[in-house]
């Protein structure tokens, strides 16, 4: 790849524009891991020695966490068009983990990085108390289609939320329906990584499927999901609204808060992911960072702290851009976990509960927690889950 490739692109102009400043790669919370951060990938694709940027592993460091777009005062699409371009050109070298290479076999076999088989997708549904309609099932016309997403169909602790955000649906009355075995991976990592041969396989044949149904509007438990259905979705024609789930509930807090009854005596703080905050901010799309304070201040009992990062600087819990499976890299590199920094602050804010809104997060966290040996000192809990045990939870259905 070189600068003439890069200005194919019209977003690829701007790069001309970039001044040096180094914003970009102050503000990186991988910086001091990188051969070459932000700003020195931008001087060397200039200079043409962009083989040299592939051949460090600097972009496996890289946690698409939109900082440095975000924060960039000529506005250079670094993230969005700039990282995954030079990140594609990683896998034409051979320069990828095992890990990271299983995860992309796996939602290319099976439509999921888990490498789980698409006939388990709905199992958890078996376990709800509350009906959940599986559009291939009962076909016909539905308000939302909820898209579950890989983490909280197939994980654990990501269907424990999965339940939890039924109960409050059908709590409130809402209209809703999955697509079960029919559903596929998104395709965030796909495109943050350079892969847009299966960004573009798995948009193809998410869009075929929507076809067959009939819905309003789409609500994704995914925050990276919703990242790709803001930025990737409308470019093949889907125009479809889609909104992330903790805003749609933050919508339905009027007639939530009365139900809301349970007290949860507990000290909470909200980590605010990077593709609900920074990552919409940087493109000029609606952040959601008032919806999940808001739904948490609603429950009764609960009392709400901040930590020192948050809101357009929260840190990245490091799953993003492939970072989900690339631990043990990160670990043979002698790397920091992200993760591991943001519970060491929602502990020094006093919380004993860290809130999270991402279907990475939850997974993620609680392994952090384990690892510094915090269990006594801090829970992670989806803010559904808050939400749903406020309400009664399984027992009030």
């Amino acid at each position: 790849m070189d600068l003439d490739h890069v200005l194919l692109y019209p977003e690829g102009k701007s790069l001309l524009t970039c001044i040096q400043c180094g914003v970009c790669s102050a503000t990186c919370p991988q910086e001091a891991f990188m051969e070459y951060p932000p700003r020195k990938i931008v001087a060397m694709l200039k200079a043409g020695l962009i083989d040299e940027v592939v051949q460090s592993g600097s972009m496996l460091k890289c946690v698409s966490c939109y900082s440095c777009q975000a924060k960039c005062p000529r506005q250079i699409r670094l993230t969005d068009l700039l990282f995954p371009l030079i990140r594609g050109r990683m896998f034409e070298g051979g320069g990828i983990p095992a890990e990271l290479q299983k995860a992309f076999l796996d939602v290319q076999r099976y439509g999921n990085p888990l490498g789980r088989s698409t006939s388990e997708r709905s199992d958890w549904v078996a376990r709800s108390k509350v009906p959940i309609r599986i559009l291939a099932d009962r076909p016909g016309p539905v308000d939302l289609l909820w898209n579950v997403e890989c983490y909280p169909s197939y994980h654990p602790r990501g269907q424990a939320v999965a339940l939890a955000t039924a109960r409050l649906f059908h709590r409130l009355g809402l209209d809703f329906a999955i697509l079960g075995s029919e559903e596929r991976c998104i395709g965030d990592c796909a495109g943050y990584f350079g892969e847009f041969g299966l960004l573009d396989a798995l948009i193809e044949q998410n869009l075929t499927t929507f076809r067959k149904y009939d819905f309003r509007r789409v609500v994704t438990s995914g925050a990276h999901a919703f990242n790709v259905f803001a930025h990737h979705y409308p470019g093949y024609g889907f125009t479809t609204p889609v909104e992330p789930v903790v805003g749609l509930i933050g919508e339905e807090l009027p007639k939530l808060r009365p139900m809301l009854k349970t007290s949860v005596p507990h000290k909470v703080t909200y980590h605010d992911p990077c593709c609900l905050g920074r990552c919409m901010g940087a493109s000029a799309l609606r952040c959601y960072f008032a919806p999940p304070r808001k739904l948490l201040e609603a429950i009764p009992g609960l009392k709400y702290v901040e930590m020192a990062h948050h809101h357009e600087n929260s840190l990245c819990c490091g799953g993003g851009g492939g970072g989900m499976w690339l631990d043990t890299y990160y670990r043979d590199q002698g790397m920091d976990r992200l993760s591991e920094r943001v519970v060491k602050e929602a502990v020094a804010a006093g919380a004993d509960v860290l809130a999270v809104t991402c279907d990475y997060e939850v997974s993620r966290f609680e392994d952090a927690v384990k690892v510094l040996g915090y269990d006594r000192k801090i829970v992670v809990r989806d803010v559904l889950e808050l939400l749903d045990e406020s309400a009664g939870g399984e027992a009030a259905v």
